[in-house]
This record gives structure tokens, C-alpha cells and sequence, in this order.
């Protein structure tokens, strides 16, 4: 079965394999996604990925899960934002801070897929694609 969401989807193999202590975890691939795995990296919630071919040839994002020195998954949780029946978007002045500041927003803007704080310092807002901390 399809899903109506593959962000949300993604969001919640990325969230349950962290919650059981998978080293890995893979999903099917899209732009949005692969830009959404590239921002998790570079605010340090997984400790790597990259994209591999599975055996029907389909292209797929192998993403490697980060545990601190305790083996307690860094990714405590995520939330989707905007689904397909409800779109929220957000001016750069009213963008929301993700546990005053220790979480992190992800979202769609015009210069593309970017962190809350980078698209307020750019001045720019956009559709809010989920929250990570």
C-alpha cells in the first residue's frame, strides 16, 4: 500500500528504528526527503547517509542512526507539520522555536528546504514541514 504521506512516513521508520537501537534505517527516495536527511546531518541528529540502489533497481536513502555515550537514541522525537489535507505555512516573523530553541523546524521555502533559524535569517517564511528534537 502506498503511502499518502512519504514525509510523514519516512519521519516515523526514522523515529521507531531510533526507539529500538537500529543502526540503519531505509526509505524510498524523493528530493524532499533527501533534503530533509541532509538537514538531520548537518544539525547532528544521525550520523550519516547515502543513497543506495535496492534490488529492483529502485533507488533508496540508507540513513545511519546516532546514539550518545548512554546508547540513547540523539533523536528523541519528530512531528509532521503540514499533511496533504492541511497545508501550514508560516511568515518568517512568526516562524515557531521547537523547545525554545533545543529542537529544530524544518521547512519549505522559495530558496528551498531549509532550518527555521536560516530561513528567519534570510528573511524569508514557507510551507512548516516538521519538527525534530
Amino acid at each position: 500500500m502506498a503511502a499518502s504521506d512519504p514525509v510523514a512516513d519516512m519521519l516515523a521508520k526514522v523515529q521507531n528504528a531510533a526507539k529500538v537501537g537500529h543502526e540503519k534505517v531505509d526509505v524510498p527516495t524523493s528530493k524532499m526527503k533527501l533534503e530533509i536527511v541532509k538537514i538531520l546531518k548537518t544539525e547532528g541528529y544521525i550520523k550519516n547517509f547515502k543513497k543506495v540502489q535496492d534490488d529492483d533497481g529502485h533507488s533508496i536513502i540508507r540513513i545511519f542512526l546516532k546514539y550518545d555515550d548512554a546508547n540513547k537514541a540523539v533523536i528523541h522525537g519528530m512531528k509532521k507539520i503540514s499533511t496533504p489535507g492541511r497545508r501550514v505555512y508560516s511568515g518568517y516573523k512568526d516562524l515557531p522555536r521547537v523547545y525554545n530553541g533545543y529542537g529544530t523546524l524544518i521547512i519549505s521555502t522559495s530558496t528551498g528546504v531549509t532550518t527555521g533559524k536560516k530561513a528567519a535569517e534570510k528573511l524569508v517564511g514557507g510551507e512548516l514541514i516538521c519538527t525534530v528534537w
